[in-house]
């Protein structure tokens, strides 16, 4: 008998292993500093790993109703009236996801369909294109300001004109933004609002980083503006927000209609999200001191590392929100972003992320991405290390 694997056509041709993890890997490799990959190395508040263990001792640890328990959607729908303003029924409008990226793919797998044209800002997270190729849809890329990394109007509103056979479906916007850390200000959004207003394009609004916006800066949700929440499905991340990246747990706000869209797919890639983490989540939201202390904490961490960056030949990009701060290194080496960030790595000590892994065609620009959601002992240690570059 001949044994053999079947051969496969890839969905994802152009995939392969991204450079979170090589970059980890060569961390791991020559004991470098990590700050490449968005994580924290603290831990969380012992309160809401404390209300975990109560939930399991309690006996929540079946399955859960498929949109989250009634507790967690009332609290996140509370929350979001109380910062933004916005009335979501929390029956039919809010859904616990498995984590902003699971909630992501849901919404493009519920609404794009095959030959559609999703709109995407580059630099922009690595899951977006592989989601909307899933989908069957045509990823149309635009580029965010050189330099500035603020929204090209020009460039959207010439991607959203109807072309021949265009079928644009959807826009996905990330404020605070990963990788350049830039948010969008109100009257940003505004002009994207009056833009969508006369299409019948939705708005996927990435805003895992909510709550790390700066120096007295607001948040603008989508969900704050009527027009565009009529329009959105609104993605968040308690992993993010409360430093249990690895709990994988989400949320997203829609309207009713587009919920009931979101649901039919969520129901079926992942049905629903680990109960025990829900109650805890649901109970610790009842104090909104934890993420509404948030923007100070990280802004401290910012500023600390910013201090130290600046002694170094690295020339600071603006940080307005997010965790990470990029960071120009033209005048410390001619090396392409990839092979930069390699050295920096093996050589110096320190991973970080080249911009260029955000973009499809991989340009450089000289520009790498650090993560300060960090210890202080952590960020001393690789500025102690950058220090001698």
């Amino acid at each position: 008998m001949h044994i053999r694997t079947p051969a496969l056509q890839s969905r994802l041709p152009d995939v392969g292993t991204t450079i979170f993890t090589v970059m980890s890997a060569l961390a791991a490799t020559h004991g470098a500093v990590n700050l490449g990959q968005g994580f924290p190395d603290f831990e969380s508040d012992p309160k809401l790993l404390d209300a975990v263990n109560a939930a399991m001792r309690a006996g929540h640890n079946q399955y859960p109703p498929m949109a989250g328990i009634p507790a967690l959607r009332e609290a996140v729908a509370a929350k979001i009236e109380a910062l933004y303003g916005a009335r979501y029924d929390a029956g039919s409008e809010i859904t616990v996801t498995a984590g902003a990226t699971q909630a992501i793919l849901t919404a493009v797998l519920a609404v794009v369909h095959p030959g559609d044209e999703v709109i995407v800002l580059e630099p922009c997270y690595d899951s977006y294109a592989p989601n909307i190729e899933l989908a069957g849809g045509r990823v149309v890329r635009v580029a965010l300001t050189a330099g500035t990394f603020r929204p090209d109007f020009d460039a959207i509103a010439a991607a959203l004109n109807p072309r021949t056979n265009s079928r644009v479906r959807a826009i996905i916007v990330n404020s605070p933004h990963n990788p350049s850390a830039t948010v969008w200000t109100r009257a940003e959004m505004e002009r994207l609002a009056a833009l969508l207003e006369p299409t019948e394009v939705l708005l996927i609004s990435d805003e895992v980083y909510e709550h790390m916006v700066f120096d007295g800066a607001p948040h603008v949700s989508a969900s704050s503006l009527p027009s565009l929440a009529a329009r959105s499905f609104v993605v968040s991340s308690f992993g993010k927000t409360f430093h249990v990246t690895g709990w994988k747990v989400g949320t997203v706000a829609a309207p009713e209609a587009l919920s009931a869209e979101f649901r039919k797919v969520h129901q079926f890639n992942v049905f629903t999200v680990n109960t025990p983490m829900q109650h805890a989540l649901a109970a610790y939201l009842a104090d909104p001191a934890p993420y509404r202390t948030l923007p100070a904490f990280y802004q401290a961490k910012r500023d600390l590392f910013r201090a130290g960056l600046a002694s170094t030949r690295l020339r600071l990009l603006p940080s307005e929100g997010s965790y990470f701060q990029c960071v120009d290194f033209s005048e410390v080496s001619s090396l392409g972003e990839e092979a930069f960030c390699r050295w920096l790595t093996s050589e110096v000590g320190v991973a970080a992320i080249p911009l260029s892994a955000f973009y499809a065609d991989g340009r450089d620009q000289y520009i790498a991405r650090l993560c300060f959601a960090k210890r202080d002992e952590t960020l001393g240690l690789a500025l102690d290390r950058l220090a001698k570059i």
